[in-house]
Formats: structure tokens, C-alpha cells, sequence
């Protein structure tokens, strides 16, 4: 078996020695000797049988052969200490990775501000955002599949913390004959037309939410896919506020109203489906995602 020729500790000097500007200067920041800083590039070279490093005046100067492994050791050096980092992190009970569901009408803006500010302070925890729909929401907490969940109304057991009011607006295309009638003198009129609706993620999704009164329904995995379909005058779809804002502005879509209910408004919420075994990197997401709608965890996840 190939056994490795240099140490770790030699390519650390010999980027110090480059970092620095020279032998004294590394010793310095270093704490350790000139001499021992000259012995250790000294070895490393004769050990690669490459010169690394040339002095001029007082002042060491990379070699071409010397710049193309000096930047290969960085990359070596950092995956070292970040290996050694998560071994702490790990030991102090920080978790390497992170799972969030996110009801799909969630705005993603708010979850990536939070994501952002956790960035900083991660410790290289990998973060998995599953988007999700209804009972796939559901079954993700009840079965403990994720860290964090962003539902609607929460399952039965479960406490959440509400993030939230989110309107859907229904919507359609200038030229559907739903348009010719802005406000509808009830949900009759919407039955004769086909309604495009979001899959559930579910796997044993059993009940359907929301308004499904149309004999004619398109279903689609996302609110993209809708937009894309109401874009060619076909159906009409409740769909989030947020998602729809430049299109009633540019004209695209039209807003319709049923009389007695301008909107369906629903509350989002926070869950953390096994608050008895939440981590310290989970707990800190969670703030910072309740820190986007200026709410607080709640006393016992701390």
C-alpha cells in the first residue's frame, strides 16, 4: 500500500511561508522557529524531489512546479479541517444535515432569507428542501422523515407555530368566459369549467382539500405548470397571491371574485415533528425562520 510521503503539517508551512511573504514572517504567526519552518519546506522538497520554493533576497518566491501543489494542498488542508470540524460537530451533537418540508405555496423568498443567515453558522450542515402538497406535508411529520415542516393545518398531536395568513386568489385568462364576469354570483358558474389543481404529495393522499366542485379537472405537479396552462386560456385555478402579483399587474390574468368571498385564506405554520430530539443547528433554522415573520420559538425548544 502507497504511503504518503509528506504531512499535512509540512504543506501547512509551506502555505504559511507563501501566505506571509517568507520564512521570518511564518515563524512569527506560526509560533515555532525559522529553522524548524526552513527544515520542514527543506524535507518536503526532498521528499517530492521537486523545489517548491526559491529565495530571493528574503524573500521566498513559489517555483511554477511549486504554484500548481501549493494550490492542490489547499484543497487537500481544507477538506482535512473541515472533516475534523464536523467529527466536533458531531461530538457536540450538531447535525450534518437538515431536512425541511415546505408546503408548496410557502414563499420561497422568506425560507431562502432564513436559509441565508443560517449559512454563516452551518458547520457545513447540508440542508434537503422537499417540497410538498397536503397529506404529503402530513405524512412527512408523522412519519418523523423531516427536521422541520411548513404546513397548513398541522396533524392531530402536533403543535405548530403559526408564520402567516396567505390568500389565494382565483384567476383565469382575459380571454376565458369566466373573465366576461368578474364577480360571480356564486361557485355555480365555476362547476361548468375545467379547474387545474395541485397534485397532492401524498402517498395515500384519501382527501382532497380545497374547492373541487368542476366536473373538469387538469391536475399538475406545481403552480408553474398551472400558470403555463391558464397562459393558454384554458381553466381557471385558485392560486397564491404571491405567485400570481406581476401577472394581474401586466394584464395576463384576471382576478375573479365570487360574491360574499373575495379571497380563500389560509394560516401557515411551523412544526418540528420530534421537538424532544431537535438539535442545536435545527433550532437555530427554526428561530431564523420564525424571525421572518418576527414570531420567537417557543419556550421549551431551547
Amino acid at each position: 500500500m502507497h504511503r504518503p510521503k509528506s504531512t499535512l503539517e509540512q504543506w501547512r508551512i509551506l502555505q504559511a511561508v507563501v501566505d506571509f511573504g517568507g520564512y521570518a514572517q511564518a515563524a512569527d504567526k506560526l509560533n515555532k522557529s525559522q529553522s524548524s519552518l526552513n527544515h520542514a519546506v527543506a524535507k518536503l522538497q526532498s521528499q517530492l524531489g521537486i523545489q517548491l520554493l526559491e529565495v530571493k533576497g528574503r524573500k521566498a518566491y513559489l517555483t511554477e512546479q511549486g504554484e500548481v501543489l501549493l494550490r492542490r494542498s489547499r484543497h487537500v488542508t481544507q477538506a482535512v479541517g473541515e472533516l475534523e470540524q464536523l467529527a466536533n460537530n458531531l461530538e457536540q451533537g450538531w447535525e450534518p444535515s437538515l431536512t425541511i418540508a415546505r408546503e408548496l405555496v410557502y414563499p420561497m423568498d422568506k425560507l431562502t432569507e432564513a436559509l441565508a443567515a443560517f449559512l454563516p453558522e452551518s458547520r457545513g450542515t447540508r440542508i434537503t428542501v422537499v417540497d410538498t402538497v397536503i397529506n404529503g406535508t402530513t405524512e412527512l411529520i408523522q412519519n418523523n422523515q423531516v427536521d422541520l415542516a411548513i404546513c397548513g393545518t398541522p396533524p392531530k398531536g402536533y403543535i405548530a407555530q403559526p408564520l402567516c395568513d396567505l390568500d389565494f386568489y382565483l384567476v383565469c385568462h382575459p380571454s376565458h368566459p369566466l373573465a366576461l364576469t368578474p364577480e360571480l354570483e356564486d361557485d355555480h358558474m365555476l362547476a361548468q369549467h375545467l379547474q387545474i389543481v395541485i397534485k397532492d404529495t401524498g402517498i395515500n393522499a384519501q382527501q382532497e382539500t380545497g374547492w373541487l366542485k368542476a366536473e373538469q379537472r387538469w391536475t399538475v405537479s406545481n403552480f408553474h405548470e398551472a400558470k403555463v396552462i391558464l397562459s393558454k386560456g384554458v381553466g381557471f385555478c385558485w392560486v397564491p397571491a404571491h405567485m400570481v402579483e406581476k401577472e394581474l399587474a401586466d394584464g395576463d390574468l384576471v382576478r375573479l371574485k365570487i360574491k360574499g368571498s373575495s379571497c380563500r385564506r389560509i394560516v401557515l405554520t411551523l412544526v418540528v415533528p420530534q421537538r424532544d430530539k431537535q438539535g442545536p443547528a435545527s433550532k437555530l433554522l427554526e428561530a431564523l425562520i420564525l424571525a421572518q415573520h418576527q414570531e420567537s420559538p417557543s419556550p421549551d425548544s431551547n
